[in-house]
């Protein structure tokens, strides 16, 4: 069935679907185009091509991430904070898989200059200010904590704990209580970076 009427909106929701059901790969714009019952061709009024797709994708879906990581830190400081923090990726991941997967890839221009990327900056921030890291260190933690999150999801994801015990919901206990011990006692000043970038 053709659809009446096309938007870069429309489209974009459409691939987001898809992301989801079948995964970040699949997503091309024929894959698109058929799930819309229209040509391929037709979507290219609305997004200049498979690139653009995939950035509109991850646009969308770091707003929403960072939607619900301000929900789940709400009110919320330290060990309590980190979780609700944690807890919101491992929703998202889990809920929108697809979804999920498109904050993996390397972000365009404009989704790195987005309201949402500022959001998700300001809101990771916030978790580590209730910990005792100079402004200076941030950065790493949040590299950290970023690694740390992201690699048990993927792992999660592609079953990688599927066969062997205990639950991973012990494991990602376990990941909490270890991060949150590691930014109590962060390491400062151990050898200070001369690098240039």
């Amino acid at each position: 069935m053709v659809r009446a009427s096309l938007t870069p909106d429309s489209v974009i929701a459409e691939a987001m679907a898809l992301a989801d059901a079948d995964g970040f790969e699949a997503v091309t714009l024929s894959a698109v185009a058929r799930r819309l019952g229209v040509r391929t061709p037709s979507l290219y009024s609305h997004v200049r091509d498979r690139d653009a797709l995939l950035d509109g994708i991850h646009a969308v879906a770091l707003a929403e991430f960072a939607a619900r990581v301000a929900e789940a830190i709400a009110g919320r400081a330290g060990r309590d904070a980190l979780e609700g923090f944690a807890a919101a990726h491992r929703r998202y991941a889990r809920e929108s898989p697809g979804r999920w997967q498109s904050l993996q890839r390397r972000a365009g221009e404009a989704v790195v200059r987005s309201d949402a990327a500022r959001k998700i900056v300001a809101l990771t921030g916030a978790v580590l200010r209730s910990y005792p890291l100079p402004p200076d260190e941030h950065v790493h933690a949040v590299r950290v904590l970023g690694s740390t999150l992201n690699g048990f999801l993927a792992l999660e994801r592609t079953g990688s704990f599927d066969h062997s015990h205990p639950s991973p919901d012990v494991s990602w206990r376990r990941t909490i209580d270890a991060l949150d011990a590691l930014l109590r006692s962060w390491p400062v000043d151990s050898e200070k970076d001369t690098t240039q970038p």
